[in-house]
Order: C-alpha cells, then sequence, then structure tokens
C-alpha cells in the first residue's frame, strides 16, 4: 500500500512539473549573439529587455516562463481587436480567433497573418510540445497544439505575460 501510494506521488509531482514546465531553448539562449541558429529582425539586447518588460512579462517572453492558468489578464477577454507581442508590438492574434479552450491561457485558433510567429519544436520535461515564438523579436509566446476548433484544427495557448491587447488602430511599443 505505502509503495502505491509513493507511485501516485512521484507520478503526480511529474504531471504538475510537465504543467508549468518551460522549454530548455528560451529566447534568452536562442538570441545570443553566439547562437546563430536563429535571427529575428527586431533585436535588443538582454539588458534593454530588462529595461523595458515588467518581471514577468521578461520571465516569459525571454526566458521561456510560463504564467499560472486562469491568472493571466487575457484569458477571459471578449472585447473585439488585436493582440500584439508585449516585447516589440507586432500584431499576432485577432479576437475574431480567440476562443475558450478551458485550459486556463488566452487560446487562438489562428494567426493574425502568415508568418508571424515561428514554430519550434520544445521536447524540455520528456513532453513532445511545439513552441511558438514571435516572428519579429524572438519572444516566447506560449505553444501551439492541434486540438483546436475547425477550420484549422489548432490552439495556439499564449502567455498573456507575452501579449499586449488593444485596437486594431493603436499603436503599441516598441
Amino acid at each position: 500500500m505505502k509503495s502505491h501510494l509513493k507511485i501516485c506521488l512521484l507520478t503526480a509531482s511529474l504531471a504538475v512539473a510537465g504543467c508549468t514546465a518551460g522549454p530548455t531553448n528560451s529566447p534568452a539562449t536562442v538570441n545570443n549573439t553566439t547562437n546563430s541558429t536563429m535571427n529575428f529582425p527586431f533585436q535588443r539586447t538582454e539588458e534593454e529587455w530588462r529595461k523595458l518588460l515588467t518581471p514577468e512579462q521578461y520571465h516569459v517572453l525571454r526566458e521561456a516562463g510560463t504564467e499560472r492558468p486562469f491568472t493571466g489578464k487575457y484569458w477571459q477577454t471578449k472585447e473585439p481587436g488585436v493582440y500584439r507581442c508585449a516585447a516589440c508590438g507586432a500584431v499576432l492574434f485577432t479576437s475574431n480567433d480567440k476562443f475558450d479552450s478551458g485550459c486556463g491561457w488566452p487560446s487562438f485558433s489562428d494567426l493574425a497573418a502568415k508568418g508571424v510567429v515561428v514554430e519550434h519544436s520544445d521536447t524540455s520535461y520528456g513532453m513532445r510540445r511545439t513552441e511558438v515564438l514571435c516572428a519579429n523579436c524572438g519572444s516566447h509566446l506560449g505553444h501551439v497544439f492541434d486540438d483546436g476548433p475547425a477550420p484549422t484544427g489548432l490552439r495556439y495557448c499564449i502567455n498573456s505575460a507575452s501579449i499586449d491587447f488593444g485596437s486594431e488602430t493603436q499603436t503599441n511599443k516598441p
């Protein structure tokens, strides 16, 4: 009985760690000048990113962190508008494609335009996921899954800390 309880506790611990795990290929590493595998049009030094972003935004966007589910600013937002990268202001998603997936993070079934994100394989913590990065600045946004609604069948699961919401005509930073 004790060994069964230990196995259950171990399994639960691994499940929780997997849900909150960030990838080992953080944008801070990917954007490092010594790593030439990816190059993004909009670049700043890590020192500049730290000054520009809040500590939570820096952790999510530049260190590929994850905010806790059901805590982000935009997971329940239903107003019309666009969602921009919180780091560089690139338009990534529209409210037309936002839906409630029940996962606790803002979910979108499609991109605002083709090519606004880069998908990157994420095999951290023994899981196979597809990380989503802003194609303009390389910041971590979240992950994309193939369990979304028709017609795309995609669910872009995005951290609220990685996006800003506003009207289509509103201009954002940098």
